[in-house]
């Protein structure tokens, strides 16, 4: 079984493996919102291969390792902080510095979003964790103060009436000079390295072919994605599958190995074994 999630990057990305065009593979798909995936991860029932947020990799690394391709890696792609107008507008360049007087909408406690929001925001007191779906239309209706938004939000917020607060991706890559990693594809260690390189390999031809006949792909990526407008859909795929989707890279590794260290160095993260194999 493989865990990835229903949002059009990773059903483009895995439809070619999932439909059996990669040869000597043969897999079971297990669909499930990021959150879910961290969770399962990180509890009693643990899946051989799953999509992973890089900051519940840090606590399953002793477990797990990472595979080079099917991660989703890169610049211009980071979590937003939204809010409805007005909330911030007074102070909006002190914002992340004032978020003890707010509270704010999360999409899970183990995605990198939300590491990346308490590294930057050490004030932060209140957050609700919801699915990442429902975040947008709990800040419009007031319900919470601010949102932390991730996936497709960052192209809809606008029809919401939100406004940005903060872009974190853009702070990440101006503190590090890095490409922002927000997930990885995770073997478990017990598997082997054979096997994992086998992996390795399937996912970077199921996105290869899909790059190459994005059309084939299609049907199953909005069957996945009923409720999102086709052009978002594109520009999803277009945002989160790029040449880090395909291989990591020394760059990508590099993001990686560098958000792991400064979660540890804050005290954000458990120290642990390289999640290289």
């Amino acid at each position: 079984a493989i865990g990835f999630s229903p949002c059009p990057n990773d059903t483009f990305m895995f439809h070619a493996l999932v439909a059996g065009e990669v040869p000597g593979l043969r897999v079971q798909p297990w669909l499930a919102d990021i959150e879910a995936l961290n969770l399962r991860a990180i509890g009693a029932d643990p899946l051989p291969v799953t999509k992973l947020s890089v900051h519940a990799l840090a606590h399953v690394r002793e477990r797990y390792t990472v595979l080079a391709s099917g991660a989703a890696l890169g610049r211009g792609c980071g979590p937003l902080l939204v809010a409805r107008p007005g909330v911030f507008d007074a102070d909006q360049p002190l914002a992340l510095q004032r978020l003890s007087q707010r509270r704010v909408a999360i999409p899970g406690r183990y995605t990198t979003a939300y590491l990346l929001l308490r590294a930057l925001a050490p004030a932060l007191t209140e957050c609700v964790t919801m699915r990442f779906e429902a975040i947008m239309p709990a800040v419009a209706a007031g319900e919470v103060d601010a949102g932390l938004i991730i996936h497709e939000s960052r192209f809809t917020y606008p029809a919401h009436g939100l406004v940005q607060v903060a872009d974190l991706g853009v702070l990440w890559e101006a503190e590090t000079g890095l490409p922002l990693p927000l997930g990885v594809i995770a073997v478990q260690r017990a598997l082997g390295d054979s096997l994992a390189g086998a992996l390795e390999q399937g996912i970077a031809r199921s996105i290869a072919a899909a790059r190459a006949r994005p059309a084939a792909a299609w049907p199953y990526i909005r069957a996945h994605a009923q409720e999102m407008d086709e052009a978002v859909c594109r520009q999803h795929i277009a945002l989160y599958v790029n040449d880090f989707s395909l291989a990591l890279g020394d760059e990508g590794r590099a993001a990686i190995d560098a958000l792991l260290a400064r979660g540890e160095a804050a005290g954000l993260l458990p120290a642990g074994p390289s999640v290289w194999r």
